[in-house]
This record gives C-alpha cells, sequence and structure tokens, in this order.
C-alpha cells in the first residue's frame, strides 16, 4: 500500500535538492534545512575563511564552503547533470560544449533545478540544524524524530517520521600526522580556506596532496608563489620539476619537519618553506545527530546498507551523497528515488539483520583486499554495478553506457596528463576521448 511520510531532508546542496524532487514525486511532505540564505551547498562561492587556516579548533569560525575562485569541475558538462534534467549546454556533436563548467555554472545549473523542480517553496533557509533525534522507542516499527533547529537568534523544534540526511562532506578538514609538525613554525593552512593566489606571494609553499584540488591549487597559487612543492604518494611521476611548469616540483610524501622551518620529503629533497598547504580531503560529520547505532571511524561512517540506509533506523533514516570516486549527481539521484520509493512503499528493504550481514560482507572484502577504512564509500571500481543495482532497484533501465565510458576516459586522462588535463581534454574531439579508454 502506497504511503506518504513527513520528512525533514537536512540540506539544500545538490544531494539535497535531488532528495527533496523525489520526495515530492513519491507524494512525500517534505521541509528541506539549509542554513544559509540559497540553495546550492558546496557549490555557493564565500570568499570569507575560517578563522582557524587548518580547521582543528572547534570553536573556530565556521565557513561551510570550500570553493576557490578559480575551481572548475573535473567532471565535463554531461556527468554534472540528472538523467532527466541535463547540465546546461550539454552537445555531444561539438566539443567546445562539453567543457568543464566553473562553479558558478553549477551553482546557476542547481537554483535553475531547484526553480523549475518547484522546490523553492518547500526550503527553510538561514534554518540551521543542531539536533536530530529519535523520539519514539527502538523496538516500534514507526518512527518519530525530532528535528531542532535555529533561525534568526530562534530555537524551533518540528517532528518527522523520517530524516535524509544531505549536509555535504566537504566542510570539515581532513589532517595527516607529520613528524615534527607540533615544531614547524611556518604557516600551515588547508585548502578549505584556500581562495585566490594573493596571499601567498612570493612563498615558498608545500602542498600535501595530489587529488583533484592539489592539482588545481598548485597551478593556481605558482601564479603567486616563488616555489610550489607537491608531496605525492603516486609511484607515477619522476621527482623533480614539472614539465611546463616553472616554479612547481613533486616529491615523494613528506617524511617530516624541522622546527627551523625545513620539510623533508621520503626521495632525499628538503625545502625552507613558508606554507604547508593541507589539500588533504575532508571528514564526514554529523555535529546535530544524537542517536546510538552510527559512528564515523576513519570516514567509515557505518553501518550503512549500500551507502544509504542505517540498518537498525531504516528507512526511517537515511544518507544522500555519502560515496566519493563516481558521478556524484547521476548517484545522488539514484539513491534519492530509492529512499522515497522506500518510504512510499514501492521498494522493500531487507530485514535489519540482513542489512546488517551486508555490511559486514563489505567491510570483509575491504580488509580482505587490503583496502583502508577510509576508502569504505569510494565507489570507482564498484561504480558501475552499484549505478545499475539502484536503477534497478527502483524500476528503471540499465544506466547509459556512455556515463560509465566518459567518466573511466577522464579519469585515466586525470592521470596520463595531470596538470593542465582540462585544457588538453577541451582541444579533444569526442571520440578521441572515449578512445582514452581503450
Amino acid at each position: 500500500m502506497r504511503r506518504s511520510c513527513k520528512v525533514a531532508v537536512i540540506g539544500g546542496g545538490m544531494s539535497g535538492l535531488v532528495a527533496a524532487r523525489e520526495l515530492l514525486r513519491e507524494s512525500h511532505q517534505i521541509t528541506v534545512f539549509e542554513k544559509s540564505h540559497r540553495v546550492g551547498g558546496t557549490w555557493v562561492y564565500d570568499p570569507r575563511v575560517e578563522s582557524d587556516p587548518v580547521g582543528l579548533d572547534p570553536h573556530r569560525t565556521k565557513v561551510h564552503g570550500s570553493l576557490y575562485a578559480s575551481l572548475r569541475t573535473n567532471l565535463m558538462r554531461p556527468l554534472m547533470g540528472f538523467s532527466d534534467y541535463p547540465f546546461t549546454g550539454c552537445d555531444f556533436e561539438d566539443t567546445s560544449k562539453l567543457k568543464f563548467p566553473r562553479h558558478e555554472e553549477v551553482l546557476n545549473f542547481l537554483e535553475a533545478f531547484a526553480a523549475d523542480s518547484g522546490l523553492m517553496g518547500f526550503v527553510k533557509f538561514g534554518a540551521e540544524v543542531v539536533k536530530v533525534k529519535r523520539t519514539s522507542p527502538d523496538d516500534e516499527l514507526s518512527a518519530s524524530w525530532m528535528v531542532k533547529w535555529v533561525q534568526e537568534h530562534q530555537e524551533n523544534i518540528e517532528h518527522f517520521e523520517a530524516v535524509v540526511i544531505c549536509n555535504g562532506h566537504y566542510s570539515e578538514p581532513r589532517l595527516p600526522q607529520i613528524p615534527g609538525i607540533d615544531r614547524w613554525p611556518g604557516k600551515q593552512v588547508h585548502s578549505h580556506n584556500y581562495r585566490t593566489p594573493e596571499p601567498y606571494l612570493n612563498q615558498v609553499i608545500v602542498i600535501v596532496g595530489k587529488g583533484p584540488s592539489g592539482f588545481d591549487i598548485s597551478v593556481d597559487v605558482a601564479n603567486a608563489a616563488k616555489e610550489v612543492h607537491i608531496a605525492s604518494r603516486s609511484l607515477r611521476f619522476k621527482a623533480g620539476k614539472i614539465p611546463g611548469m616553472e616554479n612547481i616540483f613533486e616529491h615523494e610524501v613528506v617524511s617530516h619537519v624541522d622546527p627551523d622551518g625545513r620539510v623533508h620529503f621520503a626521495d632525499g629533497f628538503s625545502v625552507l618553506a613558508d606554507i604547508i598547504l593541507y589539500c588533504t580531503g575532508y571528514s564526514y560529520h554529523f555535529p546535530f545527530l544524537e542517536i546510538n547505532n552510527l559512528t564515523v571511524d576513519d570516514n567509515r561512517v557505518g553501518p550503512l546498507y549500500k551507502h544509504v540506509f542505517s540498518p537498525r533506523y531504516g528507512p526511517y533514516l537515511s544518507f544522500v551523497g555519502i560515496t566519493s570516486a563516481t558521478i556524484v549527481f547521476l548517484t545522488s539521484e539514484l539513491q534519492s528515488k530509492w529512499i522515497a520509493q522506500v518510504l512510499s512503499g514501492k521498494c522493500t528493504l531487507p530485514s535489519e539483520n540482513e542489512m546488517m550481514s551486508s555490511v559486514k560482507e563489505m567491510y570483509d572484502e575491504m580488509e580482505e583486499a587490503g583496502k583502508p577504512k577510509h576508502r569504505t564509500h569510494w565507489l570507482y571500481d564498484k561504480m558501475e554495478g552499484y549505478l545499475d543495482w539502484l536503477a534497478a532497484e527502483t524500476g528503471l533501465p540499465q544506466i547509459e553506457r556512455w556515463w560509465f565510458h566518459m567518466f573511466d576516459a577522464l579519469l585515466k586522462s586525470f592521470i596520463s596528463f595531470g596538470h593542465g588535463f582540462r585544457d588538453k581534454l577541451e582541444k579533444m574531439p569526442y571520440s578521441n576521448l572515449l578512445n582514452e579508454v581503450k
């Protein structure tokens, strides 16, 4: 029997918006809580930075956004849209229309999506959720959740049958442990607090991390810095100056740092540095969630069945957008469809024991394969099967293969080309791009 639930959606970014749309399509009653004054989440550029540049001080002035001014996506336009709402300007016949959009374009796309989907009237703006707590006994089949939020300095409380958490995971800096860092005299900054290169004029900078943000920021900050040294775990590089880059050097990981300001790398090189800039990612963070049976351990949020439902509280507690190394917009859309249909009764979840067995099986497979715990929600090698499973579960046809072909081609090009990979790909015919997979 179809049912309609009263659902709280925590967050008005991409995941929250697509979750809201899918919940409305299944005739649920929704409220979206967004602590800023516009939709878009992480895609809203905020020039402010936090009072603690590395994000360790729990009492720091917090800024949600992590965008730097020059940011462009790592995915071409076709991969930045939803299955039935493509990104602006996609044209497979015109390579120039496949370019990597800037962050402003992504925000415009999301605002248009929210307006066209009729979502704006369901969003409470300036509403920061400070507590989510279950109020019905754990042994009851139905659920009741208390949501407390602050809006214009006023505390408010409302009860819901279900909660969908879509608060993103790009605002709580994740830092490595570097021997000697407590006595290192230079400045430390996490990429969460990087905006423009001007504050780094004539500085010697060590960038820790060689993911997408490490690539981008190294090129951007090099426009002002004296030297930029990237510490990398990759085995695919030759230590030294990066070809074509005047003042960017690549090294093995940082081995330790000295009180005189020197940074030592595992390849034997060392440099007197002014700044260490961490491009080391983010931690999942749910400070408002007051429940048992769910933890965050080394970026493993668990237990979660298929990265979405809490086995203990499913279907009444779910998460959208926890996964990474995937086609983010499409993944969040399919997760949202699944949640909406489970709540309406179109789909059913396995028993709690069966869901826990599935989670344990995933953990055991990771341990056997030697995968670190922080890669629990990293989908890349399982993405195709995962998205096809979600599509089948919600009654959709198999995902069109071009999504995966383009994603694979982009990843391989990123690894092959490194710095400047976007410029190289934008000059490449689409047919050649897909040949990168072969």
